[in-house]
């Protein structure tokens, strides 16, 4: 930006003509600059933009949502209430949810998006002694034995496989709401394109608080298992593979799943302009935004 460096000099020639502190006209001209420079970034966006009709930006693997995405609360069919009996001390810390029985706030979704993981086919880290891996995505989800898929103790995973890449914008489980009273541990959903999960993961959700699955550490809450299940953010991010992980809970050191739903719509169906991501690779070409900036200002 030539213009802005002759700024500065003819400033400086006023200061001597007219008596003007000349640190005060460099601090102005610094503020020029950085007014410009928002300028030609806030510029340099809004053309991406308009060239993708103004929808869906994805930036580091989340959805921003363009003004003409019209959005919904997500509906999920839950399963009849769990029974209650007796008296139970529920288990409490800092690192655990309250236990409620009120519905979670909405999560709004894009109009349009389907259960991708329906019927989908399920892989297992080790076969399961109660049900079978299809149950896991079959819809059904009763606090009872026949829905359940259950897996010995120690770190298991479920893995889902979509068939194609989809945009998820949400991703509701279920582990084992027979009981009410029951918290899952290490709760860890990962999305990625390969199926060994060797890389290109995205990790969604972590309650693993010590690094006990010896997959990494999270900061996200255990919660109890209730009929609402518990709904992750998939921030729009594309993948073909989810994967969820456990490892046992406080009533048993033994694990089970009982549905896995992915909504999400198609990626040819998005119209979005796909850009970098750490975890999320892309098939357009990119290049970072070059910005000519002007010599240093005098202090």
């Amino acid at each position: 930006m030539p213009g802005l460096s002759k700024l500065v000099e003819v400033l400086a020639v006023l200061q001597v003509m007219m008596g003007v502190r000349l640190y005060s006209l460099i601090d102005l001209s610094a503020g020029v600059l950085a007014f410009v420079a928002r300028v030609v970034f806030a510029s340099a966006l809004a053309s991406v933009w308009t060239v993708h009709g103004g929808e869906n930006l994805s930036l580091r693997g989340a959805t921003v949502l363009g003004t003409n995405t019209a959005t919904e609360p997500l509906v999920l069919k839950l399963p009849a209430p769990t029974l209650k009996s007796g008296a139970f001390v529920l288990p409490s810390g800092p690192n655990i949810e309250p236990y409620s029985e009120s519905p979670p706030p909405p999560f709004l979704v894009p109009k349009g998006v389907k259960n991708v993981a329906a019927g989908r086919p399920v892989t297992i880290s080790v076969k399961p002694f109660t049900g079978q891996p299809s149950q896991v995505t079959d819809g059904k989800k009763e606090a009872l034995d026949s829905d359940m898929v259950e897996m010995k103790k120690g770190v298991q995973w479920i893995q889902v496989d979509l068939g194609e890449d989809y945009a998820i914008y949400a991703i509701a489980i279920w582990h084992d709401i027979r009981y009410w009273t029951q918290t899952m541990h290490d709760v860890i959903v990962q999305v990625s394109d390969d199926p060994a999960f060797q890389k290109g993961v995205t990790t969604l959700f972590n309650n693993d608080r010590d690094n006990s699955s010896g997959i990494g550490m999270g900061d996200d809450l255990e919660y109890f298992e209730t009929i609402f299940g518990r709904i992750v953010d998939g921030k729009g991010i594309k993948a073909r593979y989810v994967r969820g992980y456990t490892n046992g809970s406080n009533l048993s050191r033994l694990n089970g799943w009982q549905e896995l739903e992915v909504y999400g719509v198609p990626i040819d169906s998005r119209n979005v302009a796909a850009l970098p991501s750490a975890t999320n690779s892309v098939e357009r070409s990119t290049e970072p935004l070059k910005l000519q900036l002007p010599a240093p200002a005098l202090k």
